[in-house]
């Protein structure tokens, strides 16, 4: 069975909010590329579409979207995802994966590109029962 935490960024107020998926709504994000959008009604989140920004493995190597397929890959690297130079033209062999989400993964980061109805912190009200005391 595939795991996933999704780490969902609404950029309206610059909150983050972690959702664990397992079964099917994890099954829902197999296949899927960096970059493309879905529907959040997969999450529970009706009218929401959420568009996908990167991952990584259980290992905590980064996703890149230029790179077809979900292998992992070592790569030489100037810039960008999974390297980030010191010295001016310095470049790098790094781990990095490719952009296809598959079982592999552990965390999927997503963003909100379009709003539903409800605002997201209706959907992830914390219990009032702390603040009572």
């Amino acid at each position: 069975m595939v795991d996933f935490k999704i780490i969902l960024s609404d950029p309206d107020t610059g909150r983050s909010y972690k959702i664990d998926a397992t079964g099917p709504v994890a099954g829902a994000f197999i296949g899927k590329r960096i970059g493309e959008e879905i529907d959040g009604g997969a999450l529970g989140l009706a009218g929401y579409t959420l568009k996908i920004t990167g991952g990584t493995d259980r290992t905590g190597i980064p996703a890149r979207r230029d790179l077809p397929g979900p292998a992992r890959r070592r790569i030489l690297l100037s810039e960008g995802v999974g390297f980030h130079p010191v010295i001016e033209g310095q470049r790098r062999r790094k781990s990095v994966r490719g952009s296809e989400i598959s079982a592999d993964f552990v965390q999927i980061n997503v963003v909100v590109k379009e709003p539903g109805e409800k605002t997201l912190a209706e959907y992830f009200k914390e219990p009032e029962a702390a603040a009572a005391e």
